[in-house]
């Protein structure tokens, strides 16, 4: 887990990027189709500014979260797109201006949580520095989705770590969602980072490996890219396995994206 500071300050950054991406858009832009289905640019900021919100009231008011839980669990299939209906709704302008003060409203109460404090989420209890890291590796997803609707490439950035790190540690969620067990021993993952350093998890010689670009890892593990399209490498069926069904993201087993070209 990184330091609490730096997860923070990287959220920040990685917040501000996608800011510049959609702080210029025309009305016409804001209802541009994201490969997400049914999503535009306007439901995808909308999402992140609703998910703020929420993980804002988990922080501060665990009573008030835990009535908002109850609804998600009475429409499990539907309270995300409909938070995101809703937000996409709104004037850009008044979407842009909720976003940007929701998410620095929430940065500012995950500085102040105390050292080793949890509060509840959508799944375990989070501390301040995973809830950060969560944050982050949605922005940088919805971000990406943002990014292709309007045929935007971004630069990869040494904050993909931290969206590898949490793809790397929900390897059992994406088995345990599926109904599918998960294999006992733990796998080696070795990702190229942008500036071409190594980032390793997991035991050295373990059997079961995945070698390739970081920022293909994290395009797959966010279901932003289809495993076909990616250089990545797994050594070992059960490695393989799980490149075909890995996510980072919290809720059902998520669809994956398409094959380019089909």
């Amino acid at each position: 887990m990184s330091d609490p500071a730096v997860v923070l300050d990287d959220l920040r950054e990685e917040s501000e990027e996608l800011d510049l991406l959609v702080g210029e858009l025309g009305e016409e832009q804001w209802g541009a189709p994201t490969p997400a289905p049914g999503w535009t640019v306007a439901h995808q900021i909308a999402h992140l500014a609703w998910t703020d919100r929420a993980a804002l009231l988990a922080a501060t008011d665990p009573e008030a979260f835990a009535a908002e839980t109850a609804k998600a669990l009475a429409a499990p299939d539907r309270f995300v797109d409909e938070g995101a209906e809703e937000g996409a709704k709104l004037p850009p302008a008044e979407l842009l201006a909720a976003w940007r003060t929701g998410r620095k409203r929430l940065q500012d109460a995950l500085r102040a949580v105390p050292p080793g404090a949890r509060f509840p989420w959508y799944g375990p209890p989070m501390s301040a520095p995973a809830m950060a890291t969560a944050r982050l590796m949605e922005t940088w997803a919805h971000g990406q989705d943002v990014a292709d609707a309007l045929g935007a490439v971004r630069v990869p950035t040494a904050r993909l770590r931290h969206v590898a790190w949490i793809g790397v540690r929900a390897r059992d969620y994406a088995y345990l969602v599926r109904g599918i067990p998960a294999p006992a021993d733990p796998f080696r993952v070795e990702l190229t980072a942008p500036d071409g350093a190594m980032w390793a998890y997991g035991p050295e010689g373990a059997a079961q490996t995945v070698t390739g670009p970081a920022l293909d890892f994290c395009l797959l593990v966010t279901q932003r890219v289809h495993r076909d399209d990616t250089a990545l490498v797994a050594h070992g069926p059960d490695a393989e396995r799980w490149l075909a069904i890995a996510q980072a993201f919290a809720g059902p087993a998520g669809p994956g994206r398409a094959p380019e070209g089909a």
